[in-house]
């Protein structure tokens, strides 16, 4: 049975246990937005035993309609909050949300391959 992950309609495949090589470049490196939705936010919340108030107010900021996660620098490099360097992992992945779980089958990616190939040791032709 392979470990590769495929998805209908993308070039490409992942190699989730890659994941331990790279050093959470998809959790680093430049600065975007990590969106989540009201669920989303609900959830980890629940996690970290906050209020959804008390979790909007430490971890979220507002991009035009939508809540995205904050980033801290790191060296020149942006990062997730919840990235944790020690374990090279997430410390909500239990309620991560839906951007991060569908990572690297992302539109954008469909055809920029060569990008993501870059960004993500994961990744294999298929």
């Amino acid at each position: 049975m392979s470990d590769i992950t495929k998805k209908e309609g993308y070039p490409y495949g992942f190699k989730p246990s890659a994941c331990s090589t790279c050093a959470g470049r998809c959790c680093t490196g430049e600065s975007g937005y990590i969106y989540v939705s009201k669920n989303e936010i609900i959830s980890i919340a629940k996690l970290l035993n906050l209020s959804v108030n008390d979790f909007g107010v430490k971890y979220l900021f507002k991009k035009d309609y939508k809540y995205s996660i904050k980033e801290v620098q790191h060296e020149g490099s942006h990062e997730c909050v919840f990235y944790d360097r020690n374990t090279n992992g997430c410390k909500i992945y239990e309620s991560r949300p839906s951007q991060c779980i569908t990572f690297p089958f992302w539109d954008y990616y469909k055809t920029r391959v060569d990008e993501l190939k870059e960004e993500c040791p994961g990744i294999v032709d298929v």
